[in-house]
This record gives C-alpha cells, sequence and structure tokens, in this order.
C-alpha cells in the first residue's frame, strides 16, 4: 500500500517555535538566582568587612614641674632620704610619765614641752633641799652673832689685862675662842654654798621631768604613754622606755647613695644631680653633691655619697627611696616655652630610629611620627609631633592602620 505523504507531514513536530509556558519558567528562575546574589552579598559585606580594632587610650598630659633639660647623665644611682638631725628625745631623769603633749606630725619649736613625768619624789627631794639651805643659814647666822660676841669679849679682856685686872691666860683664851668662832664662820658660809648647789641641782632635776625638744622639727614617732617609765638608760628591761618621741629636722633632709667604688671617679663635690623620688617619677628634682665620704665599704665596695637638694619639697620624706643621675659639667639648658610632655613608654612604636605614636580622633587612628627623647621610669619624653590633650593608644595592639577606624574597650 503506498504512503501518504501529506499524512506523514501533518505528524512531524515542529521545534522551530518555543513553548510560551517555558519562556516564563526560565525568567522566574533568573530572577530568584538574581536575588540570592544580591542577599549573599550583602551578608557578605555586612559579615566581612573589617571591624574597628579595639584599643586603650591615655592622654598625652604637658607636665608643668619637669623644668630645664638637665644635661647628659654620667652615672647613675639609687638610695634614700635622711636627715642629718634626728633624736629621739629621752628625759634626764627616771620617772613616770603624767602627761605628753605631742602627736606624730606635729611641728615643735625648740625648747618646747614634749612631755611631763610624775614630780611627786622630786618635789620632796627639792623641800628637803630648800630647808637644808634654810638650816645652814640659820647656824651661820648663829655663828656670826657669837663670833661678834667673843670679839667683844677679846677687846674687854686686852684693856683689862693692859690694867692688870685679868691674866695673859684668860687673854689668850679670849684670843682662842675668837679664831675657833672664824673658822666655824668660813666653815659655815661654805656649807651654806654646799646646800646652795644642792638646791640649785635639784631644782635642774625637777625642771627636767618636763621633757623639750633639742631644736625645731617635726614630731614623727611617739614611743611613750602616760604611766609608762622612762629613763635614760636601758635599766629595768623591756617594762622601761628609753625615748618618748623621735623628731626631725625637716631643714636637714639630704640624699646618701652607694655608689661603686669603679665609677666614684665620676662624681665630684658640688657636680650637679637631678634626682628622683621613687613616689613622684614623673617630677625630677635639682641637687647636687655636697661630698663623698672618705672611706669605702669593703663588703659592698661601695663608696657614700651626700647630696643636697637645691629646694625642700614638702613631698621630700625621710627614708624615702630614690635614684639619681650624675650630671656631666655642661650647664643646664634653659627652659623651653612649651613645658615638656612624657608619655608611658607602652605608647611609643619604634621601627629602627624612627618613633612614632598612633593617635586616636573621632574614631580613627592617625599613625604620628614624633621625636623620642630618653626613656626613664617606664616613660619617654615626647619633644615634638604630640600635644597636650592627645589621645594616644596605648599599650599598642596589633592590626593598626592609618585611618583605620577604632573604638575603645570598655572599662
Amino acid at each position: 500500500m503506498p504512503l501518504d505523504n501529506d499524512s506523514l507531514s501533518s505528524l512531524r513536530i515542529d521545534r522551530s517555535a518555543a513553548p510560551s509556558g517555558d519562556g516564563m519558567s526560565r525568567g522566574v528562575l533568573y530572577s530568584i538566582i538574581g536575588a540570592v546574589v544580591l542577599v549573599v552579598a550583602v551578608l557578605a559585606f555586612i559579615f566581612l568587612r573589617p571591624k574597628p580594632t579595639e584599643v586603650t587610650t591615655i592622654t598625652a598630659t604637658a607636665d608643668a614641674g619637669t623644668g630645664p633639660t638637665s644635661g647628659a647623665a654620667v652615672l647613675n644611682a639609687s638610695g634614700y632620704v635622711v636627715a642629718r638631725r634626728m633624736a629621739t628625745v629621752s628625759s634626764k631623769v627616771t620617772g613616770k610619765i603624767e602627761e605628753i603633749l605631742v602627736e606624730e606630725g606635729m611641728e615643735v619649736e625648740k625648747d618646747q614641752v614634749l612631755a611631763r613625768l610624775d614630780p611627786v619624789n622630786l618635789r620632796t627631794v627639792l623641800t628637803m633641799a630648800e630647808r637644808e639651805l634654810e638650816a645652814s643659814r640659820r647656824n651661820l647666822a648663829e655663828i656670826e652673832v657669837r663670833l661678834a660676841e667673843a670679839q667683844r669679849n677679846l677687846t674687854r679682856n686686852e684693856a683689862l689685862v693692859q690694867q692688870q685686872l685679868i691674866s695673859q691666860t684668860a687673854l689668850d683664851a679670849s684670843r682662842a675662842e675668837v679664831n675657833a668662832l672664824a673658822a666655824r664662820l668660813e666653815a659655815s658660809k661654805a656649807q651654806v654654798k654646799v646646800a646652795e648647789s644642792g638646791l640649785q641641782m635639784r631644782r635642774i632635776d625637777y625642771d627636767d621631768l618636763q621633757v623639750r625638744a633639742p631644736f625645731a622639727g617635726v614630731v614623727i614617732s611617739k614611743d611613750a604613754q602616760p604611766g609608762e617609765i622612762v629613763s635614760p638608760m636601758s635599766a629595768g628591761g623591756g617594762f622601761t622606755r628609753t625615748g618618748i618621741a623621735t623628731i626631725v629636722d625637716m631643714d636637714s633632709r639630704e640624699i646618701e647613695v652607694d655608689v661603686n667604688e669603679a665609677y666614684i671617679n665620676r662624681v665630684k663635690p658640688d657636680q650637679r644631680v637631678e634626682a628622683t623620688l621613687d613616689a613622684y617619677p614623673g617630677a625630677p628634682l635639682q641637687a647636687h653633691v655636697i661630698n663623698i665620704v672618705p672611706t669605702a665599704d669593703r663588703t659592698k665596695a661601695t663608696v657614700k655619697v651626700r647630696i643636697a637638694f637645691d629646694d625642700l619639697d614638702p613631698r621630700i620624706l625621710p627614708d624615702m627611696g630614690i635614684k639619681v643621675r650624675f650630671l656631666d659639667d655642661q650647664p643646664a639648658q634653659a627652659a623651653s616655652a612649651a613645658p615638656r610632655i612624657r608619655v608611658p613608654a607602652s605608647a611609643v612604636q619604634m621601627e629602627g630610629e624612627d618613633a612614632f605614636v598612633w593617635v586616636v580622633s573621632d574614631g580613627r587612628v592617625e599613625r604620628r611620627a614624633v621625636t623620642a627623647g630618653p626613656e626613664r621610669e617606664g616613660t619617654v619624653e615626647i619633644r615634638a609631633g604630640v600635644r597636650d590633650g592627645d589621645q594616644l593608644v596605648s599599650p599598642l595592639v596589633q592590626g593598626l592602620e592609618d585611618g583605620g577606624k577604632v573604638k575603645l574597650k570598655a572599662s
């Protein structure tokens, strides 16, 4: 049976025209893919963008008390503040403390009464000495009366002997009595002087019951209490005090340091010194060498050097630790118009010989080159590049970039 070509052609599929439903599905798919890509990009921007670095800052502060630059140091040493005049005051006599009139930190003047002792015993001794003196004076008066009478009898007997009314023996007896009474009179006068001296001693002892300050100063310790026994000697064991209070003459404060004998040739009298108290590391004090004590400590191989402060500061207290820098002979430079700024050494970063700091402003950090001075006591002097009030990153952290964002750590 022959094939019908027309019938076969009607059964062929025409692929030139795509179905309308399939085109719509592809558009929706492309829209979904685009939305997903956009969301992923937004999330990536949010979570993968650089976060601000957390930092801690300090404020650069000008040190107005630093003063002029001092010069180069030839030797460093450490020592202590000492007072050349310091005394533990005791009484001259043994007695019970009745009253103490001072407390720690009180300023006292020379001869000011610090304490009083119980006067009962010495008052009795003083009364007895006064009565002994009175008795000696009465005895002297009696002898003077008897001597005057004996002299009158001698005068009468001399007249009677010339008239041959009495014997020469009676005249000699009268003369001997006068001489004896005259000798007794001199002895009685001496006894009166002894009694006066004894009374004076008892009055001094009585006055010594008032313990007085030997010089003007400040009371740094109170070593006894009312009711305790005090003695100038350590008699009576642990129940007897040997001191009442310790006084320091604050005008005699100076520095004592031990210098290794290998470097003592770098120190000389009147040499300029920069001293820094351990309690105030940012406030160096100007001083000078008084003298070098002419002896060495063989156990430590050191020589003691005495140093005087140019100006005494109320913050300087005896026995404080202090560090000193012996300076060269170059004259001190004049103080600059702007005060110097010192910052912690942890705020300064070094790259070779270049120094720089990180300055925080408006949430961003700026790398700024600075001129740094010598480091001392954990701080560095910034001579240029930093202004008073600048916020500096300290301590330094990793990841800082010039112009990068930062945020302060919560305190």
